[in-house]
């Protein structure tokens, strides 16, 4: 059976694999727009302690897995668990659903800690990251999925636009195709001529900002970059800093940003103030964690 570090980690330095699922998404994306129907046995399946490394921890190796945590009395895991079958199927191949019945597979409930069900985690490159408890309605379950497919390298399967209705703007268009190629440069040049054309694109910035922190991190251990942070080390600050928002330790990046601020003078503390910045874009404004974060930097500057 395997070990768990259930405090959570999402190893993004990986950009190999992180490459590697992005083409499994597209190929299945691909199928599924070919044939309308997703390969939905492939995309939801039921796990066992004797499954559990092939199903989940070899799977995450190259895409997102969910663990749906789940019992036949449960009355809210038979709300939420047609709603991820339902995503697994429309997001067709960008992550998989695990299904973890907790009264047959004791041991891996306990494994995870359950407490309550349902439970949902994800598992990225073997390593579990918490997720939610409890029935979310379907707008909540979609901004998960879409967050947990930005922290992995990963894109969305909906359609960019309805039947019928605005279509997608092409250049906005070639970043997203670079990125999933595994071009980062690419993408940056992309999103970088958007913003040439149109200053204001949010979209644009926000896209700017993530492939900017992936390649700072790119071929780095997340772990070692907490690590070696030392007092007094800057650059070594500004790593921890990447390193913990990706880890989803928003809290803790920008209070250590925050810090530098209000410790270091000059051009360090302008680049402590800019990272600060990037990092907000990354998250994104309607985060309440970046106004808070945002009005504390406005403490610290003023």
């Amino acid at each position: 059976m395997p070990t768990f570090n259930t405090a959570g980690a999402v190893d993004l330095a990986a950009v190999a694999a992180q490459t590697e699922a992005r083409k499994r998404a597209e190929s299945a994306r691909a199928e599924a727009e070919k044939t309308g129907v997703a390969p939905a046995a492939a995309l939801v399946l039921d796990t066992t302690e004797a499954t559990f490394q092939a199903d989940v921890i070899d799977r995450s190796m190259t895409v997102p897995v969910l663990l749906d945590f789940w019992a036949e009395w449960c009355g809210p895991c038979k709300q939420l668990s047609p709603l991820l079958e339902k995503l697994a199927a429309e997001y067709a191949g960008a992550f998989v659903l695990v299904k973890v019945d907790t009264d047959a597979e004791q041991r891996l409930a306990q494994a995870f800690q359950i407490q309550s069900i349902p439970t949902v985690y994800a598992v990225w490159q073997g390593q579990p990251i918490p997720g939610f408890m409890g029935a979310l309605p379907e707008e909540q379950l979609r901004q998960f999925i879409e967050e947990l497919l930005r922290a992995t390298g990963g894109q969305a399967s909906a359609p960019a636009a309805e039947p019928g209705g605005a279509p997608a703007d092409p250049a906005l268009a070639a970043a997203e195709e670079a990125l999933a190629t595994g071009d980062l440069a690419g993408a940056e040049q992309a999103y970088r001529n958007v913003l040439s054309d149109r200053p204001g694109d949010s979209d644009a910035a926000t896209g700017l900002a993530r492939v900017q922190l992936m390649q700072r991190v790119s071929g780095a251990d997340l772990a070692a970059l907490l690590e070696s942070a030392q007092a007094g080390d800057f650059k070594s600050q500004l790593d921890a800093a990447d390193a913990e928002l990706l880890l989803d330790r928003v809290d803790e990046a920008f209070a250590r940003l925050i810090s530098l601020v209000v410790d270091s003078g000059g051009d360090d503390r302008a680049r402590a103030r800019e990272r600060l910045i990037e990092l907000f874009g990354v998250v994104g404004d309607a985060d309440p964690r970046v106004g808070k974060a945002r009005t504390a930097l406005a403490n610290a500057l003023f």
